[in-house]
């Protein structure tokens, strides 16, 4: 019995027998110079593979239509191959090269992708991979490529590979997959999130895996701890099926807490609400029993709506137009009814990120201490107001509050609120109905922020902690980097001084605060949070009846003793 330490990236617990996907050849680009005379032939074979991709791509959206996120992805990869920018680019770059067609296609993916992979965003980055995979696809067929067929896996199998292609996932829906390990992939991969939404236990980061594990091999693959398990004993497998059976009868006692408020054991209330970052997770925060959005987080309709004819998902488009904006938070607004939706403004990694005509690209060696969120917006006012009116303008067909990204000092809220009030002046003289006094908070996510959280609450109608950059930033280490990720720690006494510091100041001033961060959604966390006084908490959707029956066992009292005994203090 071997066992093998890796990243969950979706939990439960899955036995099966290896399915070992073999290394892709590395796809091969030749550089040829084309003469003049075959320059037509050229672009024509171009139209083919994307015609022929095209209809891969539909046939597949047709065959997972009953699943919302596996279809999000095939209609993004849509999108991309009939994006008249990007394809246009990759003209005209062939037009100014004696290069084929192939060789100019394949730089210009490489050219998107790197622009995601250094965005200091984690989500952007793992966008580089849809670039890849859907113009990969087209190399093939430009080349006549065929590489390994996912479709070979048989049902029950535990899929080990380097990575997934985002298409590859596909199989997710066609067998019953009991796990899936994987030497590459982010927990915000589209595998990643597929395999949390199709329920398939997925552990990542696993090194050198595929040496390890021989096809035909028994494996455990336990999403909750992160672990990969070889060849197990018979004690070690029938504890697993206790685990599996226990696990179930548990999700089945979770959804009586579907449309349940979520109250303590001594009746004291909390709001659980949503994290989203598309239009169509509000719906699914709507079925799972949110009492709102808490977080949604604009930016990724940049990359994964289209603006006229555009695909944003290369970061090369235009900047979203404020009608655009406009339909997407009044969708969002009327899937939730009167309860309230907080909609942040863009919080993106790095200018390049919005490929807007205006703002100029840099390249930046730290994006993350660069400019970014409300930096980025403030650097490029008008890009801001027109936010603004598009969130105003929605505010009439729900309950609206806007929110401020990564804010640290009062002068930035500051100058928001001025542009907001221009805004709004435009708005009355082009004669548009809003809501006048739309709450204006802000996220509370630096030590700087934490630390003048009395002045900020001054200028602030809301708190919103955001946990995740709230530690990175406090205790310095990058979550992302694989040396140092075993310090990220947030439970570090640093990280929770500051939590309990901003909820204090906030409760002074009377303004509420919340917790949006990872935070929220772990049971042991939450129930620090909750002891600290914290009475609205926000999530992924699919945690939220999780949190409510974990609350439901504790009285204030016993959470509070917990929230002592993390600080030292009791």
């Amino acid at each position: 019995m071997n066992l093998f330490l890796g990243t969950s990236a979706s939990s439960g617990i899955g036995i099966g027998r290896a399915f070992v996907v073999p290394e892709t050849q590395k796809r091969v680009i030749p550089q040829n110079t084309i003469l003049p005379g075959d320059r037509q032939n050229e672009l024509a074979r171009l139209d083919c593979s994307l015609a022929t991709v095209v209809t891969q791509i539909a046939a597949q959206m047709d065959a997972v239509s009953d699943n919302k996120a596996q279809k999000e992805i095939f209609e993004t990869y849509f999108l991309m191959l009939n994006d008249p920018e990007f394809i246009g680019s990759v003209k005209k770059a062939f037009s100014n090269s004696d290069k084929n067609i192939a060789w100019v296609l394949n730089q210009k993916t490489e050219e998107s992708a790197s622009l995601l992979l250094n965005s200091g965003n984690e989500y952007l980055a793992e966008r580089a991979q849809d670039i890849r995979d859907v113009f990969g696809r087209v190399l093939d067929d430009l080349l006549d490529y065929h590489p390994f067929k996912i479709d070979n896996v048989p049902d029950g199998a535990v899929i080990v590979a380097r990575a997934l292609a985002p298409s590859d996932t596909l199989i997710l829906a066609k067998r019953r997959i009991a796990g899936v390990a994987l030497i590459e992939g982010g927990v915000s991969s589209h595998v990643g999130i597929l395999a949390r939404s199709y329920g398939v236990p997925a552990v990542f980061a696993l090194h050198k895996i595929t040496e390890k594990i021989k096809d035909g091999e028994l494996v455990i693959v336990d999403g909750n701890a992160g672990e990969v398990i070889v060849n197990p004993d018979g004690c070690t497998i029938d504890d697993y099926k206790k685990q599996i059976n226990e696990e179930r009868a548990h999700q089945e006692e979770l959804e009586t807490f579907r449309n349940k408020t979520a109250q303590t054991k001594d009746g004291t209330t909390f709001k659980i609400m949503a994290n989203i970052g598309t239009i169509e997770e509000a719906e699914i925060a709507a079925i799972e029993g949110a009492d709102g959005i808490g977080l949604f987080r604009t930016e990724f309709l940049f990359m994964e709506e289209e603006n006229e004819g555009v695909s944003a998902a290369h970061a090369r488009s235009v900047a979203f137009s404020e009608d655009g904006q406009f339909a997407a938070y009044k969708k969002v607004l009327q899937s939730m009814g009167n309860k309230p939706v907080t909609i942040r403004t863009i919080d993106a990694g790095g200018d390049k990120i919005v490929g807007a005509a205006e703002i100029t690209a840099h390249n930046e060696k730290n994006p993350l201490m660069g400019q970014r969120a409300i930096r980025l917006s403030l650097a490029y006012p008008s890009q801001l107001k027109t936010q603004f009116k598009a969130l105003y303008r929605a505010s009439v067909f729900g309950n609206l509050k806007i929110m401020l990204p990564l804010i640290t000092s009062v002068e930035q809220v500051e100058k928001a609120l001025e542009i907001a009030q221009k805004a709004k002046d435009e708005l009355r003289e082009e004669g548009k109905d809003f809501i006048e006094d739309v709450p204006i908070g802000i996220m509370v996510e630096t030590a700087a922020a934490a630390m003048t959280a009395d002045c900020l609450a001054k200028k602030s109608a809301f708190f919103s902690i955001g946990t995740n950059d709230l530690t990175q930033y406090t205790i310095g280490v990058d979550r992302e980097n694989a040396q140092v990720a075993p310090l990220y720690d947030e439970f570090h006494l640093a990280v929770l001084r500051l939590i309990e510091r901003t909820v204090q100041e906030a409760q002074k001033a009377k303004i509420s605060v919340s917790v949006c961060g990872e935070m929220a959604g772990r049971p042991a966390s939450a129930l620090v949070l909750a002891g600290m006084g914290i009475r609205t908490l926000s999530m992924s959707a699919k945690k939220i009846t999780e949190i409510k029956e974990v609350l439901s066992r504790f009285t204030i009292s016993e959470l509070e003793s917990i929230c002592k005994e993390k600080l030292g203090t009791q």
